[in-house]
């Protein structure tokens, strides 16, 4: 049985895994242990350097790294708005709770027991039959806890 790569579980972790580290063909990513295909951050920062510093035309530098022309343009942008940190991928789908918004939170500070109890699956219930929100009494949870810390 093989032992499992701490940093392929890491990159995965982080979500920076490369999904295609096989279409780098940069020839240093190939016969050096100091760069990493699988490492998506790397990839693209050698990416733009390869252009910058090298000379390289960007559709080349794209077709050498795996990458298509439209990601390297969003890569540079990113990097030259945030630095390393824009080449991270960011994170998709909702951000936050979204369905609780400030008339549904209002609702459920008006609907909460007097002593402060939660009943969160009666509120994702009421929510649900009065405004037509449907939201996991979990959300509603995490809300009220949000809305106490200071």
């Amino acid at each position: 049985m093989t032992k499992p790569d701490p940093k392929l579980e890491r990159l995965r972790r982080l979500g920076v895994l490369n999904p295609h580290p096989e279409r780098v063909q940069a020839s240093w990513f190939q016969s050096s242990d100091f760069f990493d295909a699988r490492d998506l951050i790397q990839v693209k920062y050698e990416m733009l350097r390869h252009v910058s510093v090298d000379g390289a035309s960007k559709a080349d530098a794209a077709a050498l790294f795996g990458m298509s022309r439209p990601t390297f343009y969003q890569a540079e942008a990113a990097f030259a708005r945030d630095g390393l940190a824009g080449l991270a991928p960011k994170q998709r789908g909702p951000k936050g709770a979204h369905k609780l918004n400030f008339e549904a939170m209002a609702f459920v500070e008006r609907h909460l027991e007097g002593d402060g109890a939660i009943h969160a699956r009666a509120l994702a219930e009421q929510l649900e039959s009065e405004l037509g929100i449907s939201v996991h009494p979990r959300s509603i949870e995490r809300a009220i806890a949000r809305k106490k810390k200071p």
